[in-house]
């Protein structure tokens, strides 16, 4: 099995030699916020969170993949965390939302893929549950899934992917830094009607403030009118909804995944989610008619766990009070922007199903317009 699954990965991570050569938004000078990153400026610098990805580039028409996020390295299905979902728009089949907004907390993977491989998807993360250690009496599974059409650059009704991709995803996710652009579930992705994919940024609170870390990963498929730390870039290019050429549509969806370490209940976490999606507004995103724009936020801090098969009628916990909350929405908001923002950075030129070709953010423009308004760090 393992060989099967090392070979499936070896097939599918078939990225371009030249895609390194894009650097993150902080690689020239562009720091959005006022906050400081993470050691590693993404959703893994919250301790425990791992991410993994399935990118599937094959023949001239599948260009598509998925991204799982593990909010610890244990049985997430025994020792649940506290989780809130927010629905900026609700055009997308994110699977599992109403027992995570009834029970407020998650208890599997978050899988991100494309919008007709979310049954595909539930099917793996349920077979992953049943068959870890110390679930064999386990009867029912909550499984997570989020989706966005990548169906203009990927032959999305040829259905490619399979449970064996969505599980090699959870089993090789890892700390550390992560991969972004076309990679996972953004292999097909496009936002602000350039090429974009999966991105992630970080903030931490200082020291007084509890220095808690909040983490975003983002899958970006949406359009609007792109903004880069405050400059209107997509009008600067030509490129934005409702232009003359219509060149974006603005249709698509984003998912938005928000981690923190910091002591906070399902009630905190929705207010928490709802911030990561003020973030999505300052790039420009205008949750159209036929986007889904949702955000998943969960805390992995480990007096929060929920076991799944409770000793006790009541639990004790500490909590961050109301008033503590107002430095993390900021961190939630600007991590959530600059994740976006790095999607596009990292996102190369590909041409997909039906000769459809999607053009990177040309940087050397970007960068042109950020300088001469003075929105780079000296």
């Amino acid at each position: 099995m393992r060989l099967t699954l090392l070979l499936l990965l070896l097939g599918s991570f078939a990225l371009p030699a030249w895609s390194q050569q894009r650097q993150r938004a902080r690689a020239y000078g562009l720091a959005i916020g006022v906050l400081p990153t993470g050691p590693l400026n993404a959703i893994t610098d919250v301790e425990g969170v791992r991410v993994g990805h399935t990118t599937l580039v094959q023949g001239n028409a599948v260009r598509t993949g998925v991204t799982a996020i593990l909010p610890h390295p244990g049985n997430v299905f025994q020792q649940k965390v506290p989780a809130a979902v927010f629905v900026g728009n609700g055009f997308g089949k994110l699977a599992g939302t109403t027992q995570v907004q009834e029970l407020g907390n998650l208890e599997t993977p978050i899988i991100l893929t494309n919008t007709l491989a979310v049954g595909t998807a539930l099917n793996a993360v349920v077979d992953y549950v049943l068959h870890q250690p110390g679930n064999e009496q386990v009867r029912s599974v909550n499984a997570v899934v989020g989706e966005t059409n990548d169906g203009y650059l990927n032959d999305i009704r040829s259905r490619t992917i399979t449970e064996q991709h969505v599980r090699a995803a959870i089993e090789q996710a890892s700390s550390g830094p992560m991969a972004e652009g076309n990679v996972g579930a953004g292999t097909g992705t496009v936002c602000f009607g350039f090429k974009s994919g999966i991105g992630t940024a970080s903030r931490r609170l200082p020291a007084k403030l509890g220095g808690y870390t909040v983490g975003v990963l983002v899958q970006t498929n949406f359009g609007g009118v792109l903004q880069v730390n405050g400059v209107r870039v997509g009008e600067a290019l030509g490129q934005f909804y409702l232009s003359e050429q219509l060149k974006d549509k603005a249709d698509g969806s984003c998912m938005m995944v928000v981690a923190t370490d910091a002591p906070m209940d399902a009630r905190n976490l929705e207010r928490l989610a709802k911030r990561a999606f003020l973030g999505l507004a300052k790039t420009g995103g205008i949750a159209t008619n036929g986007s889904g724009d949702y955000v998943l936020a969960f805390s992995t801090n480990a007096s929060l766990r929920i076991p799944h098969t409770a000793t006790e009628p009541t639990q004790t916990t500490t909590v961050l009070t109301n008033d503590a909350m107002s430095p993390l929405f900021l961190a939630a908001i600007e991590a959530t922007e600059e994740a976006i923002i790095n999607s596009l950075f990292k996102a190369e030129t590909t041409t997909g199903a039906d000769n459809h070709t999607v053009e990177a953010l040309p940087l050397d423009k970007v960068i042109s317009l950020l300088k001469k308004h003075h929105a780079l760090k000296p």
